[in-house]
């Protein structure tokens, strides 16, 4: 794809974020669209985000559980970025119809770095060395794509489908942690609806955090110490209607809640 067109996307799903419109997907229209320009597509709307004053306070990775990737029919992982304007306190509310399309929740493990990581050859010890703590999150994706109609160029185009994300209010070590083996628990109004353990993540929410490292590293981004690193659901999505309470808990870290309105 030419410069011009990737620009143009970027900016299709600038306006439909801050609309809260959706498009058609991207690679109906661009059968041939590879995941380099996807990621171009992702940067240009990063830079319009940017522009309006947002600011980067992290990165994500997604579509790392056997679940999610059945789901979406997405099998392989993908990244974005985390900006000042997605977060969400824990216990707090979000308005679903004024900020989102057609959201649904994911649990994970998020960790925040005090040292940088940058690829290649970032391992999982690495990745705990640079780790300060990790905390329950939620994240809550949010398809710009009509109908969640993705193949995973369209996902990587549109931020890897993130809409917001909380962090809970318990952190915890992760080298006192088997993050493999670690429990979670998904309620949603009071009833458990999916329960997960790390390994439903690349084996393990480090091997996730050490790929986004390595892959980033291909395009000179670090992962920097005081960001916020979102390692991936361990939950199928779960999907979100007005009215709903959910809370998610964690073996060992913790947990965290969001109400929906």
């Amino acid at each position: 794809m030419d410069k011009n067109k990737i620009q143009n996307y970027g900016d299709e799903l600038y306006e439909a974020l801050t609309n809260c419109q959706m498009v058609e997907p991207l690679t109906d229209r661009e059968p041939d669209m590879t995941i380099e320009d996807a990621y171009g597509v992702s940067t240009r709307l990063l830079e319009r985000r940017l522009d309006s004053g947002e600011t980067v306070i992290g990165k994500k990775i997604g579509v790392t559980s056997k679940a999610v990737q059945n789901m979406l029919n997405v099998y392989q992982p993908d990244f974005g970025y985390l900006t000042d304007a997605m977060v969400y306190e824990s216990g707090g509310t979000i308005p679903v119809t004024e900020k989102m399309i057609q959201p649904k929740a994911e649990g994970e493990i998020a960790f925040i770095l005090k040292k940088d990581l940058k690829g290649p050859g970032v391992t999982t010890s690495d990745v705990l060395q640079a780790t300060d703590f990790v905390v329950p999150c939620f994240e809550i994706v949010d398809s710009r794509v009509r109908d969640w109609n993705i193949k995973i160029q369209d996902t990587i185009s549109d931020n890897a489908s993130c809409g917001y994300f909380a962090l809970g209010n318990q952190a915890a070590d992760p080298r006192k942690l088997d993050l493999s083996t670690v429990g979670m628990v998904f309620e949603r109004n009071g009833s458990v609806v999916a329960t997960g353990a790390g390994a439903a993540a690349l084996g393990s929410p480090l091997i996730c955090v050490a790929w986004l490292a390595n892959t980033l590293g291909q395009f000179d981004i670090t992962l920097k110490a005081g960001e916020v690193i979102l390692s991936g659901s361990l939950v199928p999505l779960i999907p979100i209607e007005s009215g709903d309470h959910m809370t998610v808990q964690i073996g060992g870290i913790g947990s965290a809640s969001l109400c929906f309105e």
